[in-house]
């Protein structure tokens, strides 16, 4: 199984920054891609970012330019730097992941419980 953790939520200002981190642990074979998702209230989760292993990056259009994702594919962690944040990207960001326990199952994918990122006007 796999566990993500996500940690670099709270309050910000508009036009300030915050870096999420997300760690995965567990007993697994590999993992593809890793990316984070976001859901504000009332909404449903909506992609922000992924990035493979091979270090391809896919933004959602709301975030280009602002966010960048990042990988760190030995310590099995991904990180999103946000700049220049509005008011409408106050969320619970989770963390994702695409993982293969064994060589001999299918790949799956794992959540992160959350962490909140407010952003205020």
């Amino acid at each position: 199984q796999v566990q993500l953790v996500e940690s670099g939520g709270g309050l910000v200002q508009a036009g300030g920054s915050l870096r999420l981190s997300c760690v995965a642990s567990g007993t697994f074979f590999s993992i593809n891609r890793m990316g984070w998702y976001r859901q504000a209230p009332g909404k449903q989760r909506e992609l922000v970012a992924v990035i493979t292993s091979g270090g391809t990056t896919n933004y959602a259009d709301s975030v280009k330019g602002r966010f960048t994702i990042s990988r760190d594919t030995d310590k099995n962690t991904v990180h999103l730097q946000m700049s220049s944040l509005k008011p409408e990207d106050t969320a619970v960001y989770h963390c994702n992941a695409f993982a293969y326990v064994s060589m001999l199952v299918a790949g799956m994918d794992y959540w992160g419980k959350g962490t909140l990122v407010t952003v205020s006007s």
